[in-house]
């Protein structure tokens, strides 16, 4: 929360009424970086200094505290090292980071040979970035001078990287912002202007040029950013003894590799206040608990909703907390509401491949279902890959002439991935069959593989704000159930996650036609149920475009809607806090998303009511509220179930 007097200005004022006396030496005090201090400013003296807050008082470091915890950062340094080092000695792990530098390394270079092929064209992209260096000089010389001087280069309004004041007041700390910029932006034309490149080439260079432009931008640094260094100084680097003690932490928890931790996980805990809304498992097998909700209204529907959720997470981000859970919001509008809650495999369902994930999972639940209520058809409802097997189960059952499901809803799910963004990046053969070696070694893959993955696609969101705030601060996170569900993912069985990659990611089957599950080979227009489309537009692991595109390939009639926000925000949008809109349109054609919403209507709030209103218009009809345990099924444990409360970290 902000004040509108800072406690630098409130400090300042005091000091400037007290007598003069000799400076305090002692730790603790946020120091005054005087030094690189800008000579002159853009405005005025008198206006900046109306404008801008007043520099904290000049303190001196406590020499003998600060080498005193420089010697501590060494031997916790090496606390992490011996982490990272022991489980490799030992032979429980395995270092595969050669193969992704290879990867990079061959990627870049056809970049780079591309470039240095032609010395005319070498020379052109070298003059390109030393004229964007020598426009930098010149500004920064005329703000020396005190005149005026437009930035060479400025960030994106939403990059919070360089939010801090002294990024644009002080003089070098601006320089060094400005040369970064310049560079990264020169990087992102070294990959756009490479002509003859194949495009999932350059799409591979472009996302590893990101990456490197993260990872070395000047706020990830002690001596490069500016209050990273004030709060080095003012506590005499016992920051950064806190910070490499939980780097020490974080290695030990990832058993080897480093796990961010970007939540405090102790204040969570799934089943006290995690999915919490009341209900029993009915049904489990080998893959998953079907778990059904308690019925809060006299009245539901008749038609039961069946979730499908996505493998590689775990359900309750639909019953996050009860203000968020979407499941008890379905469940208040006297809805019957059944849930697939997956296991999280380990070796001994290596085998388990796409076959047993849709036999033992949706048509299983569907039997289950038909069992506890007596309805053979449900509402379905598939969340990101969760949708994909779900429009591949309503594919299996239209080929086998079954008609089990009334309509089905897809959250942020593709059928379609030659618009996957960039998780293609991460797709080719050469790259699956190294993901497949190390999957057969140990028979799944790691959920610690797959949420770096996802991290990676907004590191500066997601990667880099933790290492600064943990390691260089110093400083716990806070706790936040969203980021602690995210961080609670689940391994994948290798015969399942392989065919996925090669069936969807890498050839593109289901929508050619060509995918064959359970020995049937599906065909999506033969899907004539009405399909809710919703696609979230700042998705980077299901992008609306791609969802977008994938509407044309339903045999049925499609709504597609666009929400706000990202994959999960756009999604968890409660009508009780809807912190994003969302758009209705006409009914989507091919792939441009820009075109569609510029003849779209914005709705303000949550999708979760015209979704309702959708569904009821499918099937209105109701019945008295039905008892858990009344049918052929009787409870085995309570909701959530013990499936979900299996870890990796436990």
């Amino acid at each position: 929360m902000r004040t509108n007097e800072s406690p630098m200005d409130k400090r300042t004022t005091e000091k400037a009424k007290a007598p003069a006396k000799k400076p305090d030496r002692t730790p603790n005090k946020k120091p005054d970086l005087p030094a690189m201090r800008s000579q002159a400013a853009v405005v005025p003296a008198t206006a900046q200094a109306a404008a801008e807050p007043a520099a904290s008082p000049i303190t001196s470091v406590n020499i003998e505290a600060f080498a005193h915890n420089l010697a501590r950062i060494i031997e916790e340094g090496g606390k992490a090292l011996a982490a990272y080092m022991k489980p490799r000695e030992e032979g429980k792990l395995k270092d595969e980071l050669a193969d992704d530098v290879t990867d990079v390394v061959k990627t870049v270079g056809h970049v780079a040979e591309y470039w240095l092929s032609d010395p005319k064209r070498a020379l052109e992209l070298q003059t390109s970035l030393g004229r964007a260096y020598l426009d930098l000089w010149a500004g920064a010389a005329k703000r020396m001078a005190g005149e005026a001087a437009p930035p060479a280069a400025a960030p994106d309004t939403k990059d919070k990287r360089f939010a801090d004041p002294e990024w644009s007041q002080n003089q070098f700390f601006d320089f060094l912002k400005q040369a970064y910029l310049l560079t990264a932006q020169w990087g992102e034309k070294l990959v756009n202007d490479a002509a003859g490149i194949d495009e999932h080439t350059r799409a591979k260079a472009a996302f590893y040029v990101k990456q490197i432009s993260n990872a070395i931008s000047p706020s990830n640094f002690v001596l490069t950013n500016p209050e990273l260094l004030r709060e080095t100084l003012s506590s005499n680097a016992d920051n950064l003894v806190r910070g490499m003690h939980q780097l020490t932490e974080d290695i030990k928890a990832g058993q080897g590799n480093l796990k961010i931790t970007q939540s405090d996980s102790s204040g969570f805990e799934v089943g006290r206040n995690l999915a919490l809304t009341p209900g029993k498992v009915i049904f489990q097998n080998d893959l998953m608990q079907l778990i059904q909700y308690a019925p809060s209204t006299p009245d539901v529907l008749k038609v039961p909703l069946l979730i499908v959720p996505p493998w590689i997470n775990k359900f309750y981000i639909l019953d996050l907390t009860p203000e968020k859970s979407y499941i008890k919001w379905c469940v208040d509008q006297g809805i019957t509401v059944f849930v697939i809650s997956w296991v999280n495999p380990d070796a001994h369902l290596a085998t388990k491949g796409f076959d047993e994930y849709m036999k033992e999972g949706p048509l299983a639940a569907l039997d289950a279902i038909e069992q506890a209520t007596g309805e053979k058809k449900v509402h379905a409802v598939g969340y990101c890959v969760g949708g994909t097997l779900l429009s591949i189960t309503l594919a299996y059952l239209a080929a086998k002439k079954k008609n089990r499901v009334i309509s089905a809803t897809m959250f942020a799910a593709q059928v379609d991935f030659k618009y996957a963004g960039d998780l293609k990046v991460f797709v080719d053969e050469g790259r699956i069959q190294q993901l497949e070696a190390h999957m057969q070694e140990q028979g799944y893959l790691e959920a610690s593989s797959m949420a770096t993955t996802f991290n990676m696609l907004r590191s500066n969101d997601l990667i880099w704000p933790y290492v600064i705030n943990n390691y260089l601060k110093g400083k716990k996170p806070f706790p936040f159930d969203l980021l602690y569900w995210n961080s609670d993912a689940t391994r994948m069985p290798a015969a399942n996650h392989s065919f996925y990659l090669r069936n969807c990611y890498l050839d593109n089957r289901l929508t050619k036609g060509e995918m064959e599950v359970a020995g049937v080979k599906l065909d999506l227009k033969k899907v004539k149920v009405p399909v809710y489309n919703l696609a979230t537009r700042e998705d980077h692991i299901a992008p609306a475009k791609s969802v977008l595109e994938g509407s044309k390939y339903f045999g049925g009639p499609v709504k597609f809607v666009l929400a706000g926000s990202g994959h999960i925000a756009g999604v968890v949008n409660s009508p009780a806090k809807p912190k994003y809109q969302y758009w209705l349109g006409a009914k989507p054609e091919g792939a441009d998303v820009d075109a569609w919403i510029k003849k779209a209507t914005e709705h303000a709030g949550s999708w979760w009511p015209n979704w309702l209103d959708w569904i009821k218009a499918q099937d209105d009809k109701t019945m008295p509220a039905r008892e858990i345990g009344k049918g052929k099924l009787k409870p085995i444990e309570d909701a959530p179930g013990s499936y979900v409360k299996v870890r990796n970290w436990d």
